[in-house]
């Protein structure tokens, strides 16, 4: 079997990629199947043809809306796997990969990693630690008094999340972990979810409707993926059913949310601030309505990028093709 991985460099250089390299082949080399490993530098849709070849499994590629069809299966007859290092995918052809055989598959990676990221956008949001750090070095070097009562110099307005409730939309692995972090902060958790979810590792999340979550969310945190149905689901007419104040946080997709509506209920206040991981468009090359509000903190999409998350998105993806070469699936999307 030849497998092609196409593993870039990480993001900030760590770790660097011939570590993330020596991982792969101290892994790969646990599937007997596996004959040839041909590795490539980032994946980019305009090599695709090149990249896939003449191999069996292809592993490390974004699956983005309906790129594969029975036209590219049928120039890569070899092809019998496709999976993602990520844990977002577009819209797959299911019949086409039935019926050439192809298995599709994710990484779900970084729930606790990009729950963490979440739960950082609203503690900075509540507490501004580094303005207000920033505020105090400044002072002192003004050999000012920085003291309790009138004279104190509290920057930003400080928010006590304990008994306010936290609104997640998408209860997933992501969400869960969000749900269990939000919990030990002492928020009250409601979820809503387009199926609702059974177990125990439930139980203390209370599952409503949308309209529901909106109306009683102090903070809303989006974690399910983008689809027909959730692009453009937080827009003006969603805004406008949200408690004034509410904190909007999105480390899932941009296009979730109609980014001029967003804008104007930032200006406007109804949103009294928002935490964002994704944006329409990205990676930007400019500035847009939305990085200008000063009531938004955006990041460039890292919510997945810590050294220990890169190397965990390795031995899971693995493993998930040491499954299907065993004839055992895992993480199967199609």
């Amino acid at each position: 079997m030849k497998v092609v991985v196409c593993q870039g460099e990480a993001i900030g250089g760590e770790p660097p990629r011939e570590e993330l390299l020596a991982l792969w082949r101290e892994e790969l080399a646990k599937i007997p199947q596996i004959d040839e490993v041909v590795f490539r530098d980032n994946f980019n849709y305009e090599q695709v043809e090149e990249i896939a070849g003449d191999c069996d499994a292809l592993v490390g590629v974004w699956i983005k809306d309906n790129a594969y069809d029975d036209a590219f299966f049928e120039r890569h007859p070899k092809l019998k796997y496709i999976a993602t290092t990520a844990h977002g995918f577009g819209k797959i052809d299911r019949e086409a990969a039935a019926r050439h055989g192809v298995t599709f598959t994710n990484t779900v990676y970084g729930d606790m990693t990009i729950a963490q990221f979440a739960m950082a956008l609203l503690l900075d949001i509540c507490h501004g630690i580094r303005v207000n750090d920033a505020c105090y070095r400044e002072a002192l070097g003004q050999h000012k008094s920085v003291h309790m009562g009138r004279g104190m110099r509290v920057k930003t307005r400080q928010i006590e999340l304990y008994e306010k409730t936290m609104g997640i939309i998408g209860l997933g692995s992501i969400g869960i972990w969000t749900a269990k972090m939000a919990a030990g902060f002492g928020m009250k958790v409601i979820s809503y979810s387009r199926h609702k979810k059974e177990g125990e590792q439930y139980g203390f999340i209370e599952q409503v409707s949308l309209d529901e979550l909106f109306a009683r969310s102090d903070v809303i945190s989006i974690h399910c993926p983008s689809t027909d149905e959730t692009r453009g689901m937080i827009d003006r007419n969603a805004f406008s059913r949200m408690k004034d104040g509410v904190i909007i946080i999105n480390t899932a997709r941009g296009d979730i949310i109609v980014e001029p509506d967003l804008v104007d209920a930032l200006n406007s206040e109804k949103v009294y601030a928002a935490g964002l991981d994704v944006m329409c468009n990205e990676p930007l090359h400019e500035n847009t309505p939305l990085t200008q509000c000063k009531n938004a903190i955006i990041t460039p999409h890292i919510a997945w990028a810590p050294s220990e998350a890169r190397r965990r998105s390795i031995s899971i993806a693995a493993q998930n093709l040491k499954n299907w070469a065993d004839g055992n699936p895992t993480s199967v999307i199609n």
